[in-house]
């Protein structure tokens, strides 16, 4: 089985970077720190690291300065579910979920998990079972249902809905096929730009404009990390767009925060004016959705050459399911994990994973993604794009191993995770969130600006005196 440092290397030596660097790195603690059979815990701590890394490689191009990095395993695991921590002024989350999502079982006794956190998701699924939105009716709808058909109708009619899949059901799939080629994080040169030189300032992205199109975890988490290492992050969002307050609050510290409906032209027109002068393009849309409103990868470096263009995915860029909207929990259920971790606790349903890893990992391997892409721009120019996705992290950690007797570890209480925890003041009261698990000796890691409701800064990029 490899070890962190070993995964590390492995992600690291991918994308080109210098071996040498990797000496410089110190990953503690044991695994497991959360009850799992999958190696969770180490997925945390290699993408944070790897993100850090990056972070560090631009400050010494920007500065001439190595730095020694740290990451800390528990730390890890713990920011890679900071939501569950979070507290408002004392207060833990709310319930998470809408009261009908969640798993049920449909004809032959197979188990599907709905998502309806979002009132459309919600909508379309009812309206394909044509019942009312209670647990009791859409389980008396699911019992006729092939789990299969559902999961094709609900996503026909704009429905998230995951069959839960063995593993080796999955992998029998043209989709787990289509993933299997694809790298962990794609990285590719999609246009021509002299290169940018980097801004003056005294944090490894100070000066970088990162325009993040993101919501719920993993697009977030990554503008998150962008702006942890010192960047202009500006999460535009739509007025006509549900949200999940807790996850905005949580996923929005070091952010500003401004809206833009891109289906008007004022909206359209100040998400162009934003792209014209920024670094980074963030955006965690289905693929191909943005190109219908004219902000493709290549209209982004038309806009802009030499803009770093970052797109999330659920299950890959190509094959059958590409465009599928996914979540972390809909991931973990059709992929096989949920299958697989119940079967490892002896029951006979599904069991999640103890945090949204998949969300959180992929959300730091797109920021690691976006800056190994900036560090190209700056020493060869062009312009870039960097492509991940939740089902091709999901892959990469089944490869890592199993653990035995991982469900048997205690789980992380808030009590336990305070030492990683800090308070400060936001646009929505006192908080007491996670650190960012990254010790970085030259350039810590933090967030300037504090989390702020969604539309409270105008469209414009601020200007540093």
């Amino acid at each position: 089985m490899q070890s962190s440092r070993d995964l590390l290397t492995e992600l690291w030596t991918s994308v080109g970077g210098d071996a040498a660097a990797l000496s410089r790195v110190t990953l503690t603690g044991d695994e497991p720190q959360l009850p799992s059979s999958f190696r969770v815990d180490a997925a945390a701590q290699v993408s944070i690291a790897a993100s850090a890394m990056a972070a560090a490689q631009i400050w010494q191009m920007r500065s001439g300065q190595a730095q020694s990095i740290g990451v800390d395993i528990r730390h890890a695991a713990i920011e890679c579910r900071s939501e569950r921590y979070l507290r408002r002024d004392g207060e833990p989350p709310p319930p998470m979920w809408d009261p009908i999502a969640g798993v049920y079982q449909v004809k032959g006794g197979r188990y599907v998990r709905l998502h309806t956190n979002f009132p459309h998701h919600r909508d379309a699924i009812c309206k394909v079972l044509n019942c009312d939105a209670t647990r009791d009716a859409v389980q008396g709808a699911l019992t006729s249902w092939d789990g299969e058909a559902l999961e094709t109708a609900a996503y026909a009619a704009g429905g998230v809905v995951a069959l839960m899949r063995s593993r080796d059901e999955w992998q029998a799939l043209p989709q787990a096929m289509a993933l299997a080629g694809l790298p962990l994080v794609e990285i590719s040169r999609i246009g021509e730009s002299a290169p940018k030189p980097w801004p003056a300032g005294d944090r490894p992205l100070a000066g970088l404009r990162v325009l993040d199109l993101s919501r719920v975890i993993a697009g977030p988490v990554a503008g998150r990390t962008l702006a942890a290492h010192g960047a202009d992050v500006m999460l535009v969002s739509s007025p006509k767009l549900p949200s999940i307050p807790w996850l905005v609050i949580d996923t929005g510290r070091g952010k500003l925060s401004s809206y833009a409906d891109l289906t008007t032209p004022e909206g359209h027109g100040a998400l162009r004016e934003l792209l014209s002068e920024a670094d980074i393009f963030s955006q965690g849309y289905r693929p191909r959705s943005l190109a219908a409103l004219g902000f493709s990868p290549e209209e982004a470096a038309a806009i802009n050459p030499g803009i770093v263009y970052v797109s999330l995915s659920a299950y890959g860029r190509s094959g059958p399911w590409a465009e599928r909207r996914g979540f972390d929990s809909l991931v973990q259920c059709a992929t096989g994990f949920n299958h697989a971790e119940g079967q490892a606790a002896g029951v006979s349903g599904p069991k999640e994973l103890p945090m949204q890893i998949l969300d959180h990992a992929t959300g730091y391997l797109m920021a690691f993604g976006a800056m190994i892409a900036r560090a190209r721009q700056a020493r060869e120019g062009g312009s870039w794009h960097v492509e991940v996705s939740l089902a091709r992290t999901g892959q990469w950690l089944w490869q890592m191993g199993r653990l035995p007797e991982g469900l048997a570890t205690p789980d992380i209480t808030p009590a336990a995770a305070a030492p990683h925890l800090a308070s400060l003041p936001s646009g929505f009261g006192m908080l007491t969130a996670v650190r960012h698990a990254a010790e970085m000796s030259k350039t810590p890691a933090h967030w300037a600006l504090p989390s702020v409701p969604l539309g409270a800064s105008p469209p414009h990029w601020p200007v540093h005196g």
